[in-house]
């Protein structure tokens, strides 16, 4: 009988990541200047938008390849640290080139990064099938770019004394 990795055994598991609750924490963007904006959530989080030209920013584009690898890496996390461990390194790189007319990614390419070398062939195998079924049945931004979001027109409204500042008072 050949030894086996300890950790290698619990990769027969075939089950999925579970889908995040819907978070229903207030989202919005404040303009800080020309094109320059910053970005924030009920909790607290916040992050600076704007064009490439500003320097240390996100471009929109670049926060939605960047949530798009997050949520492919936060959907197999429990897989592959269910065989390599909880201190496993995964780096994501995320590109695609905008197709300039169109002002959109036609393509998005994800890579995982990591060290399966650990692994005999059969448990890596296995391990990537089920780290990619999470990603396919939790990665709520993937699957929402797959299925083609409707992305209504945008509202325009007249501020208001309650919703002015409203959002920043729950911070």
């Amino acid at each position: 009988m050949s030894e086996q990795n300890p950790q290698q055994s619990t990769v027969l598991a075939d089950d999925v990541a579970p889908m995040s609750p819907v978070p229903t924490d207030p989202l919005w963007v404040e303009r800080n200047g020309t094109r320059t904006y910053t970005g924030f959530s009920g909790r607290g989080a916040r992050v600076e938008i704007g064009p490439a030209s500003a320097g240390a920013v996100f471009t929109p584009g670049e926060l939605l390849k960047i949530a798009l690898a997050a949520c492919g890496g936060m959907s197999a996390d429990s897989k592959f640290s269910r065989v390599l461990g909880d201190d496993f390194e995964l780096t994501i790189r995320v590109s695609g080139p905008k197709h300039e007319t169109e002002d959109r990614y036609p393509e998005i390419h994800e890579t995982f990064e990591i060290d399966l070398s650990s692994l005999d062939d059969a448990a890596r195998e296995k391990t990537l099938v089920l780290a990619q079924r999470s990603i396919d049945r939790a990665c709520t931004v993937g699957n929402t770019l797959k299925a083609g979001a409707v992305v209504p027109p945008v509202e325009y409204v007249q501020p208001s004394a309650e919703t002015e500042g409203a959002f920043a008072e729950e911070i």
